[in-house]
């Protein structure tokens, strides 16, 4: 059976970002210590350049976990600590019309300050070529909340091999394990929500 791929894409672009993607990557090689052959492979990109951004985005995937300062004062963006580089969805179902191949992947982690509104769904709807399972957030949140969700998360994705199970059935499967084990860890709310996107009717028409 093929490993599950996760793409790993750093857009916040400081040390503190790079601990907690480092924190995540860790958790993923730790599934993998003890194995014949690895259930997941990672691909890490942390870059400026915008084509090398917009293509991780669009690079098919189980999971694709972005983290980055969750920006929505003109349309929904993701944005590096220092402002200098922004990756909107906008900018993103442009790349993806013209090339004709959108985000592909079963699962969506936007690990960023409140990525879970109704504007960045709708934004990420229009740049899908399936139908995947979206995971942000209602709120401000920091390292803390990102890494407990992110080894919740993980550990749940990866306990069995799920065959049979689409992708982001298998992902909205874990989401919810997750959120519930985040609960329970920290006796808070969590500030993670997991929903079902399917693409919309002008990402339906542009990438077919």
């Amino acid at each position: 059976m093929r490993p599950r791929r996760v793409t790993l894409l750093d857009i916040g672009l400081d040390s503190s970002f790079d601990a907690a993607m480092t924190f995540v990557q860790s958790t993923l090689q730790n599934i993998n210590a003890g194995c014949d052959e690895p259930v997941v492979d990672i691909d890490f990109v942390r870059s400026r350049d915008p084509d090398t951004v917009l293509s991780a985005f669009t690079s098919s995937c189980d999971v694709l976990h972005v983290m980055a300062h969750g920006d929505h004062s003109v349309t929904p963006s993701f944005t590096s600590t220092d402002g200098k580089v922004t990756i909107s969805f906008e900018q993103l179902g442009e790349v993806a019309a013209d090339q004709g191949k959108g985000i592909s992947t079963g699962a969506i982690i936007a690990d960023g300050c409140k990525t879970g509104t109704g504007a960045w769904q709708k934004a990420v709807r229009d740049c899908l070529q399936g139908e995947v399972t979206y995971i942000g957030t209602s709120s401000i949140i920091g390292w803390h909340e990102s890494g407990v969700f992110s080894s919740a998360f993980y550990g749940a994705l990866f306990r069995n091999r799920g065959r049979g199970v689409k992708p982001a059935d298998q992902a909205q499967d874990a989401a919810t394990r997750a959120i519930d084990a985040y609960t329970l860890l920290t006796d808070k709310n969590c500030p993670f929500k997991v929903t079902t996107l399917k693409p919309s009717q002008r990402a339906r028409t542009l990438l077919g």
